[in-house]
């Protein structure tokens, strides 16, 4: 007889306990912004300086004007437009923001749209994640594989172009830094360094345990890497759950558990509540929750299965309905998606390693080769009350598998429908 691994919740009474003090957290922190957020209203003008993270050019009407995206000192990110010659990505300005009634307190959790008037003060400082950025650089001749490589390794903005690119081949989640990514990290960091401690451990301290002390040193490694790319929030919540995914194993607690996602959820809104409105977030959180849903069901199955094929066209069929309520991009190219998601897996690595020893550009043919492939693109926006209805579905499929079989039905349908026609 095998035993069961322990809850993270011993009952219902625990998790309504643990789940209510968090919300009541979340509510005190939200209304400590809403306050932030009217004073912010009340002034007629507010200046700070700012980071300018991307620029591009943008026509209305015949005339051309430049989108800047922007980071404040204060840790805000905002939109503003301005009539320039030079493109600023990456100096320091002075902003005068001028609110108007337009911006809402979702807007302002978010990253949302200001009127400015911007003066450069400098360049920016010379930092470690810019010396990076011009090394990735100099390997490459395509500007697009330039914003590419920064963007997977570094969490830089696309290029409007590429991002397009990027979405008609269905890889988004590809290119965005997410749990993806980080998994991957993990095992490649956590894999050298057991490769160096195992012998030394086996010869000196037997009695050690490598899971506590290389995750340590690996969650450190992550950790540093997170503070690096600025903590994009899908990234941030992947870095808790795998947090506390190691100390569940270091206890036994059961993994595959959607109590313990609930629970990372909340606690990440309840320490940073502005990722309530984060679209990254949102599709992140879904993600792994649709994972864990098909892990749930095909637990008897054959893991290469699971992993070679119910995971890659599971999630990309699960998550459809979901990405087209914001997404409308379709094309037929998307159906490699999930072949793609698996070929990432070992050329992440490959890539970093590569672009370490100044050899980054060996794949630039094929990538744009790639990137040429979706020409033609169609656009389909599924209703929120579509949307809603299956997310429901989804939902009770965790206590149903007559519910699960439903969503797994509806959602090929409508790749039948996006793709068949």
């Amino acid at each position: 007889m095998i035993l069961e691994k322990p809850k993270l919740f011993l009952d219902n009474r625990e998790f309504l306990i643990v789940f209510g003090t968090l919300a009541v957290t979340l509510f005190v922190r939200l209304t400590w912004l809403y306050f932030e957020y009217s004073d912010f209203m009340d002034k007629p003008f507010y200046y700070t300086k700012a980071t300018v993270l991307q620029q591009y050019t943008k026509n209305r009407s015949g005339k051309s004007y430049e989108v800047l995206k922007l980071k404040s000192i204060e840790g805000k990110k905002f939109y503003t437009t301005a009539l320039l010659s030079d493109n600023l990505t990456g100096k320091i300005v002075r902003v005068k923001m001028i609110p108007d009634k337009k911006i809402s307190f979702r807007d302002y959790l978010g990253t949302f749209f200001v009127k400015t008037r911007v003066t450069v003060v400098g360049e920016s400082p010379n930092s470690g994640k810019s010396r990076v950025l011009d090394r990735i650089a100099l390997q490459h001749q395509d500007s697009q594989l330039v914003s590419f490589y920064q963007a997977i390794f570094l969490a830089t903005p696309l290029s409007i172009t590429l991002r397009e690119k990027i979405a008609g081949l269905g890889v988004s989640h590809l290119v965005a830094l997410s749990g993806f990514h980080l998994t991957i990290l993990w095992g490649l960091v956590y894999g050298l360094l057991s490769f160096i401690y195992k012998p030394m451990q086996q010869r000196w301290f037997p009695y050690r345990l490598m899971l506590l002390d290389m995750g340590i040193v690996t969650l450190g490694v992550l950790g540093f890497y997170l503070w690096f790319v600025d903590f994009p929030p899908s990234l941030v919540r992947s870095y808790t759950m795998l947090s506390i995914a190691w100390v569940m194993l270091l206890l036994g607690i059961e993994l595959i558990s959607f109590e313990l996602l609930g629970f990372v959820v909340m606690l990440l809104l309840a320490l940073f509540p502005e990722l309530i409105v984060s679209l990254g977030f949102r599709f992140s959180v879904i993600g792994v929750f649709y994972i864990y849903l098909v892990l749930h069901w095909s637990r008897q199955s054959d893991k290469l299965l699971i992993s070679l094929l119910y995971i890659p066209v599971g999630i990309f069929v699960l998550m459809l309905p979901i990405v087209h309520e914001v997404f409308g991009i379709t094309s037929p190219w998307q159906l490699l998606s999930p072949l793609l998601s698996l070929a990432f897996v070992p050329f992440y690595p490959i890539v970093i390693f590569l672009h370490i020893i100044g050899l980054g550009g060996i794949f630039d043919t094929a990538l744009l080769w790639l990137f040429s492939l979706p020409s033609i693109y169609q656009e389909h926006i599924l209703p929120q009350w579509a949307v809603l209805v299956y997310l429901l579905l989804s939902i009770a499929s965790i206590w149903s598998r007559f519910f699960f079989s439903l969503t797994l039905s509806t959602a090929t349908l409508y790749l039948c429908y996006l793709f068949v026609q």
